[in-house]
């Protein structure tokens, strides 16, 4: 169990931009990995609408369950390994293991077992570090959508806004208002349900 604060800058690219990007930091396909994000919410969006969300990201083998809860900067991230077992029942049943993030659900007066399986995100991912943060290349799919997108992982807000806003300027890539991955799903999905 650990948690963290995520503060990251991101913006959606046009896949010609996305190209453009890649050759720039010579950025080769066998750089690429892939990982998985399977969503979680109660019907009515009781996480969403508190501002929160909850994954279990599938990457190299491995499964990692996430809840992430607004912060003063920045998101607060709490993270739980899980075993196969505990995602295979996750995804045929949406039976969530317990433990603290069970518990913090709980003190946003959600039911746990009201949470219910919505779908996943699929995404190709590349990563370097850039100037004392992380550049991630992303190309998701999911709910019949694709899309193209940079982030850019920092530790400090304004240092991070700064080289961000530098790095698309000297691009000529327009900042584009862009929603991280699981609104973008539910968007979608919510689209889907009406």
């Amino acid at each position: 169990m650990s948690q963290n604060i995520e503060i990251e800058f991101k913006n959606l690219l046009k896949p010609e931009e996305f190209e453009k990007l890649l050759h720039f930091f010579s950025i080769k396909e066998n750089d690429f990995f892939h990982q998985e994000n399977h969503y979680f919410d109660t019907k009515d969006f009781a996480l969403k609408n508190c501002g929160s969300a909850l994954r279990i990201r599938e990457k190299h083998g491995k499964f990692e369950m996430t809840l992430k809860q607004p912060a003063k900067e920045g998101l607060l991230e709490t993270n739980q390994i899980l075993s196969t077992e505990e995602a295979s029942l996750a995804f045929s049943g949406g039976k969530l293991p317990g433990g603290l993030i069970q518990d913090l659900i709980s003190n946003m007066h959600i039911s746990f077992s009201n949470l219910a399986y919505f779908g996943s995100l699929k995404t190709k991912r590349a990563e370097i570090g850039y100037k004392n943060g992380l550049l991630v290349f992303d190309h998701s799919y999911y709910l019949k959508n694709e899309d193209f997108e940079i982030e850019y992982e920092v530790d400090s807000f304004l240092s991070g806004q700064k080289v961000f806003m530098e790095l698309l300027e000297k691009h000529n890539i327009p900042l584009r208002k862009t929603d991280n991955k699981i609104s973008r799903f539910y968007e979608k999905k919510q689209k889907r349900l009406d």
